[in-house]
């Protein structure tokens, strides 16, 4: 027997369907409740297994990872990162702080997109993972936490791998038709090949023109380029950036010496302390 049949058959017809509205409605409700809570524990690492490894440049690869169901979703807000878990090459626990490029958006699975350096403990880890293997992953963390309408523009100067959180942030708000938030992004590199994400920052460069703006900026630059040389100064900032006002952040992400080096440059152009963000 159907439900319209069981419904004009039953001797009290409208009791009938609003019990069965009231149960639909509730189970949407506990649906959405808990596709909404997300996968993370910001107390305890909990596993997710990979199931694709794409290397996209020499020393870098993006890393997808299945979330519980195919409705899962992280649960991770724009502006915030994860810790991830492993070992290095003595076979020692090692913990570093990533950022999904993806958003809770995507569900069923969530990407890291890494940069695997020489040296780098976790980068071992990552270098020697395959697919079907298990990452142990805690979070939400992080300081910062992202809202529309938040600032008028943001700055962002990114060195290396340090621009998967501001792509993470730019992707939020480019993807949101009601954020009308700009954003002008110097990204700094060794070589072309070193560049993370470029096709889909030079994407968004040519989807939202008005919205964003990136300009590359490498220390060891091919012969025809036509983009910053050397390392991020003072006049690229003043030229690429948004200027200080109190509606503007800037926000930066890299190398502890290069951060410094931001930070000086930045005093000195007169954004205030306020403006200044370290990713």
């Amino acid at each position: 027997m159907g439900i319209l049949q069981l419904i004009r058959e039953h001797p009290n017809p409208i009791g009938v369907a609003l019990a069965l509205g009231v149960i639909f409605i509730s189970g949407v409700y506990i649906f959405k409740r808990r596709r909404s809570r997300g996968c993370l524990d910001p107390t305890k690492f909990k596993e997710f297994r990979l199931i694709k490894k794409t290397p996209i440049g020499p020393n870098s690869a993006r890393f997808k990872f299945a979330l519980p169901t195919p409705t899962s979703v992280l649960g991770l807000p724009v502006g915030q990162h994860v810790l991830c878990k492993g070992k290095d090459r003595d076979g020692e626990d090692v913990i570093g702080p990533y950022t999904p490029v993806t958003l809770d958006s995507d569900i069923g699975y969530f990407e890291l997109v890494v940069k695997m350096y020489p040296q780098g403990k976790m980068s071992h880890h990552f270098r020697e993972m395959r697919e079907g293997d298990y990452l142990p992953v805690k979070g939400p963390k992080g300081r910062f936490k992202y809202k529309p309408g938040q600032a008028r523009a943001f700055g962002m100067i990114a060195g290396g791998s340090g621009i998967t959180p501001m792509f993470q942030l730019t992707r939020a708000i480019l993807e949101n038709p009601k954020d009308k938030t700009k954003v002008h992004l110097i990204c700094a590199n060794d070589t072309v090949d070193d560049i993370l994400l470029k096709e889909e920052l030079d994407s968004f460069a040519e989807k939202f023109p008005d919205r964003f703006k990136v300009y590359y900026v490498l220390s060891q630059p091919p012969d025809k380029w036509n983009g910053g040389v050397g390392y991020v100064t003072m006049e690229m900032i003043r030229t690429h950036c948004p200027p200080p006002a109190s509606d503007i952040k800037i926000l930066m992400r890299g190398a502890l010496p290069m951060i410094k080096a931001m930070a000086a440059h930045l005093n000195e152009l007169g954004y205030t302390q306020d403006m200044q963000i370290e990713f």
